[in-house]
């Protein structure tokens, strides 16, 4: 009923930047929090970045600075601006989102296909 799609990775030179880019579709009531989570090889999936639907916004404390999320709620898109990019941010990145498909509705929890992005040293 509802589809996170990602775009916008790839491989980037280290300093490099990216801007990964979300679209949520499907029986769409409302979306709260939509937020960007990330999981490198061997390692466990550790939130990104997180906004609401109001706009507050929360990183992970050791990418503030260099990572920035942003949404368009009209659209039902969530972005995250990448810059000066690390070899250590290599990984797939996933998109999430809280949604509610009826008025009043509990909302569900749905994560996207994942995009990957390498960062090359």
């Amino acid at each position: 009923q509802v589809q996170l799609v990602e775009s916008g990775g790839g491989l980037v030179q280290a300093g490099g930047s990216l801007r990964l880019s979300c679209a949520a579709s499907g029986s769409i009531f409302s979306i709260m929090t939509m937020g960007w989570y990330r999981q490198a090889p061997g390692k466990q999936r550790e939130l990104v970045a997180a906004i609401t639907s109001a706009g507050s916004t929360d990183y992970s404390d050791s990418l503030k600075g260099r990572f920035t999320i942003s949404r368009d709620n009209a659209k039902n898109t969530v972005y995250l601006q990448m810059n000066s990019l690390k070899p250590e941010d290599t990984a797939v990145y996933y998109c999430s989102a809280d949604v509610s498909t009826t008025y009043r509705g509990v909302h569900f929890g749905y994560w996207g296909q994942g995009t990957q992005v390498t960062v090359s040293s």
